[in-house]
């Protein structure tokens, strides 16, 4: 009788830490749903992956959600240096979730997902550090949008962008603030009015992506720029990036004044003096990686 009522506590206490280990590990459960971005961080490189792949990787409300999340984590910490984007399966993205955009939902719901898609997008250009777009496949209404507003993108001879919103009844009035920006006024009009699909060929000679490369070299090309990054001053490298987008919403003459008084900001940084000196000495400089001044 103790024998069996010491085998029935043991399997309970057997059944209950299994219980307990299972829920502990559970993330892993074959039933729960993965995230919709993959953040991974090395070396002062960040990537973020969208993480969608069964559904075009559209950028609906959670995903533009998970994506700010990841952008916005530790971003103002010194091992921060480059953040590269990238997206898993045939489609980069396929913008905004149309299910998320029927009558059903309201307009106070479609007034948060174009809020929110609308902050990710300006945070990217406002971030301290540059963001590179990895991209391998379509890119459409608001993934061509992402792709226009990062600072650098690095495409496949694959990949294609189109606005093609029109052609379902929603003009791409969004994606059209970051491309029109990155494209002539004519290129950008066309593809807003048409939907049509142009080529990474014909991005990277209209100025929307930045370089296209065989698809077996879309890694190495894309690291090798985000450590060349990693290669400069932090804080210089984000005083740069903040005067390129505050000058280029200026005329010439306003332009000219604020990047004139940012070179010599710039100069005051201690890595600014750090960098000259260590070019008159002929060596490799020493950042310091900090926004400290070395004079007034």
């Amino acid at each position: 009788m103790a024998r069996t009522l010491l085998c029935r506590a043991v399997g309970v206490f057997q059944l209950s830490r299994t219980q307990t280990l299972l829920a502990g590990t559970r993330f892993y459960s074959q039933t729960d749903p993965e995230p919709l971005t993959v953040r991974q961080q090395n070396s002062g490189i960040r990537r973020i992956i969208l993480n969608n792949p069964k559904k075009r990787n559209a950028l609906s409300l959670s995903m533009l959600e998970s994506l700010r999340e990841n952008i916005l984590t530790d971003v103002d910490s010194d091992d921060l240096r480059v953040i590269v984007i990238s997206a898993k399966g045939p489609v980069f993205s396929s913008g905004h979730d149309l299910k998320e955009l029927t009558s059903a939902q309201g307009r106070e719901y479609h007034t948060k997902v174009f809020h929110t898609c609308a902050e990710v997008m300006t945070l990217i250009q406002d971030i301290p550090v540059p963001v590179i777009a990895m991209v391998n496949g379509v890119a459409t209404a608001a993934g061509c949008q992402l792709v226009a507003s990062c600072d650098v993108a690095v495409v496949t001879e694959k990949s294609t962008f189109a606005t093609p919103g029109v052609n379902v009844g929603l003009f791409c009035s969004t994606p059209a603030v970051a491309i029109g920006r990155a494209v002539p006024r004519k290129v950008a009009m066309e593809m807003l009015f048409t939907g049509t699909p142009i080529s990474a060929h014909d991005a990277l000679l209209h100025g929307l992506v930045s370089k296209v490369v065989p698809e077996e070299r879309l890694e190495e090309e894309t690291m090798a720029i985000a450590q060349r990054v990693c290669q400069a001053s932090r804080p210089v490298v984000a005083l740069g990036k903040a005067t390129f987008q505050r000058q280029m919403a200026q005329g010439r003459d306003a332009a000219y004044a604020t990047a004139s008084k940012v070179m010599v900001d710039n100069l005051a940084l201690r890595d600014g003096q750090e960098g000259i000196r260590a070019f008159i000495e002929k060596r490799k400089p020493v950042w310091n990686n900090k926004a400290e001044k070395a004079h007034d």
